[in-house]
């Protein structure tokens, strides 16, 4: 039988700070340093990198309801990707009336995108990310 195939996204010691910092596109950059401290603010933990692109915050257990797979993943975090910054997973069938707040964004299964944080309102994105926090 064959094995499972291992999750490549895990906490490793990588520096947060490094990796943020070499983000080339400077609005995005700056926007990465506003979401790392709303999330340090909201969870009272550090940022760990996951995997060579993803900051996270705390650890869960994670069982998939499709495959009842276990992994460890991080209770809350963010990339900040090329095409848009990606913070997961938030439970945003729970904030819908929150997102209606929120601005010009896209949503996929647990994660929000976002091109920049001048195109939506940061208070309501701290409070998602905050009730997310509380929520994991």
């Amino acid at each position: 039988m064959a094995k499972p195939a291992e999750i490549k996204t895990k906490e490793n010691d990588a520096s947060v700070l490094d990796f943020l910092n070499g983000v080339a596109e400077e609005q995005k950059r700056k926007d990465s340093f506003v979401i790392l401290e709303m999330m340090k603010k909201a969870t009272g933990l550090e940022p760990k990198m996951w995997g060579a692109s993803v900051i996270g915050f705390g650890n869960i257990r994670y069982k998939s309801p499709a495959s009842g797979r276990e992994v460890d993943w991080l209770k809350i975090g963010f990339s900040p990707r090329k095409a848009n910054l990606s913070l997961f997973p938030l439970h945003l069938q729970a904030q819908a009336e929150m997102l209606e707040k929120l601005g010009k964004h896209k949503t996929g299964v647990g994660c929000l995108y976002i091109n920049k944080l001048e195109d939506i309102n940061l208070k309501v994105l701290e409070e998602i990310i905050t009730t997310a926090a509380k929520n994991n």
